[in-house]
């Protein structure tokens, strides 16, 4: 018997919500928080390597060595991240450890994606990782 292949069913729609339609007083509050606390290059750096660090979630040891920055100030940007549902965190012992929230990012994503857009439109400054 021989297997079929199903036929592909785009499920993703063809344009952001930002472009089919206005957003939502209360969406629109939400994201700009998150965009704002993403604003702040540190707190960027920060979501970045908790998101990059091996198995998902970082303890605040781990995260504070690539700062010149003290760890009141470190604990005061990750605080601003979670307040924004961008981490998640845990206490284990005295060491909290910090984790992204996929639908955080899926909803920052979904707002600004558009399948129209590529990487030449990004311009010569776009990352490699992008191309």
């Amino acid at each position: 018997m021989s297997k079929q292949s199903l036929p592909v069913v785009q499920t993703e729609p063809c344009c952001s919500p930002l472009v089919r339609q206005p957003l939502t007083e209360d969406w629109a509050g939400d994201l700009a928080r998150m965009f704002k606390a993403l604003g702040d290059p540190v707190r960027l750096r920060l979501l970045s390597l908790v998101a990059s660090h091996a198995g998902g979630e970082a303890c605040v040891c781990d995260l504070s060595a690539g700062f010149d920055l003290t760890q009141p100030t470190i604990s005061h940007h990750l605080k601003v991240l979670r307040e924004t549902g961008l981490l998640e965190c845990e206490r284990r012992g005295t060491w909290v450890y910090y984790w992204v929230v996929p639908a955080a990012l899926a909803q920052l994503s979904a707002v600004l994606g558009s399948p129209d857009v590529s990487t030449a439109q990004l311009g010569t400054t776009a990352p490699a990782v992008l191309a």
